[in-house]
């Protein structure tokens, strides 16, 4: 027994009533090739100053489920934890 949703196409005839219905939307928009050619890429989000890095890292399994406890959030919390651990120690 698969755990997907089975995906259900639309029969030829449902298609084309869908498309019918965009048709007479009155709000449906389809730009002309030279209209989608003038539009602007958005970029997604914004950059950041400081972009975050993704590492594969170890902690003990304490550790990440006290974190983890403390709910939503707990990546930034532990984050935080290490900074304030930065600005309160001085590296060799």
């Amino acid at each position: 027994m698969s755990s997907k949703p089975e995906l259900h196409m639309p029969t030829p005839e449902e298609d084309a009533a869908i498309q019918r219905g965009i048709e007479r939307d009155p709000d449906t928009f389809v730009p002309t090739d030279a209209q989608f050619k003038q539009m602007k890429r958005r970029g997604g989000r914004p950059k950041l100053e400081h972009p975050k890095i993704a590492l594969t890292v170890r902690y003990d399994a304490d550790i990440i489920e006290r974190f983890r406890a403390s709910g939503d959030g707990w990546q930034t919390r532990m984050n935080d934890a290490l900074r304030e651990w930065l600005n309160t120690h001085r590296l060799a």
